[in-house]
């Protein structure tokens, strides 16, 4: 089975960007809600990326996570290498609203 790709709906000219299955799974960690000034509706599989947060968790490196089971506290967790370079193809690309093809 080949890998999923993100297809950035706002950037055409950029080529997709390959990634795993496990990172697929994590794509909602790092997406953002559009607010109403990003004018995007999102479709089925399709993510939006922040700007701002997106080069704030690239530049500090770690991911802030809520527990299901204490949503009272986070949790700090060091992004890996394949999160890191999704981050640094979203920030170099501008890209911030992509659709997921499999």
């Amino acid at each position: 089975m080949a890998n999923p790709k993100l297809l950035p709906l706002d950037k055409p000219g950029i080529a997709p960007h390959t990634i795993s299955t496990k990172l697929r799974a994590q794509l909602a960690y790092f997406a953002s809600i559009p607010s109403e000034i990003d004018h995007i509706k999102l479709g089925e599989a399709e993510y939006f990326f922040e700007a701002g947060e997106t080069a704030k968790t690239l530049d500090d490196g770690v991911l802030m996570l809520v527990s299901p089971l204490d949503t009272a506290n986070m949790t700090e967790v060091e992004i890996s290498e394949e999160q890191e370079d999704l981050l640094q193809w979203l920030c170099q690309n501008q890209v911030q609203h992509v659709r997921v093809v499999e």
